[in-house]
């Protein structure tokens, strides 16, 4: 009976170690079920850096697309009905996702990646409207924070929260994979810096196809001299006057190129580079990232294509 009894113990005591650590096992797996969505693919790498193995992660608008004027599709409405949560830039950037929540009928958690960011305004002296001289605030909200890799932290922190809100047994794997890739965001900080500084301030004019570079050019030290869309939406129009006022304005202050982004029509950008005088550089990364095998898989990889593409570009004018 004794024996009998021993054997039982050990036995009761083996399945209980199993569970044990069946349970630990299972705390440690991802937590997949349906994907987080995140609207822009650049808002896909964060997402995905914060979430690592233990969420899936798709973003809704293609690489290459602009998400200001992005028009949803059916397949879209129904893959935000079923996700299990949503990523947005937010500040007025995605203007089509009330709408798209609305048909997709979906109570699902919506995580606004630049919640707490106050929008810019234009500095004294830079170049607005076609030709325009910024001397107050701007009446739109500028979106494009995450072209300053200092407040995509803050973006960061957003979806770590957002993350630990739907699954609140990865807040451990979230925060450290946070601070990891914080971490990262600071070396990027650090390495554009020193590729900006063998730029002479001089040089560091900026003109773009739109009113999207102004946090860069705020923590880097470049002044924006023109925009050939005057609004930090690509869905503006320019006038005749404001195009004609932009060239004299390029042309007097020596610009060196009109800097145009993946996605966005060129006719404007070319026409406008065309009568100053100046070359248009094509296919930088601000709103999309490239495919997997492209220069901008990763929003690290966009930035290093983008720094360097702008700075040989106006180095190169300047020799």
């Amino acid at each position: 009976m004794t024996k009998r009894v021993s054997v039982s113990v050990r036995f009761l005591g083996a399945l209980l170690a199993t569970a044990v650590a069946l349970a630990a096992c299972s705390r440690q797996q991802p937590a997949q079920k349906a994907p987080v969505i995140a609207v822009e693919s650049f808002l896909a790498d964060f997402v995905g850096q914060v979430a690592g193995d233990r969420l899936a992660v798709r973003s809704l608008v293609p690489p290459g697309v602009d998400p200001h004027g992005y028009e949803p599709t059916p397949q879209d409405v129904a893959a935000v009905a079923t996700a299990r949560a949503i990523v947005e830039n937010g500040a007025g950037l995605e203007s089509f996702m009330a709408k798209l929540l609305a048909n997709a009928g979906t109570g699902r958690p919506v995580i606004v990646a630049s919640a707490g960011l106050v929008s810019r305004t234009g500095r004294e002296g830079e170049v607005l409207e076609g030709g325009a001289i910024a001397t107050g605030p701007s009446t739109d909200p500028d979106p494009h924070f995450w072209l300053d890799p200092t407040k995509v932290e803050i973006y960061v922190q957003n979806i770590r929260d957002g993350l630990i809100r739907i699954d609140p047994a990865g807040e451990p794997v979230y925060r450290a994979n946070a601070d990891a890739y914080n971490a990262k965001l600071r070396e990027l900080d650090a390495w554009i810096a020193e590729q900006v500084a063998v730029l002479p301030v001089s040089e560091r004019k900026l003109v773009t196809n739109h009113e999207s570079f102004g946090y860069f050019a705020d923590r880097y030290g470049f002044r924006i001299i023109g925009t050939v869309i005057p609004s930090v939406s690509t869905e503006a129009s320019p006038t005749a006057r404001q195009l004609a006022r932009l060239v004299d304005g390029l042309k007097a202050a020596g610009a060196r190129a009109v800097f145009l982004e993946t996605g966005a029509s060129p006719q404007l950008a070319n026409q406008v580079a065309q009568e100053a005088g100046i070359p248009v550089v094509t296919e930088l990364y601000t709103h999309s990232l490239s495919d997997a095998s492209g220069p901008a898989a990763t929003y690290i990889a966009m930035m290093q294509y983008d720094v360097k593409t702008i700075i040989d570009s106006l180095g190169r004018g300047a020799r």
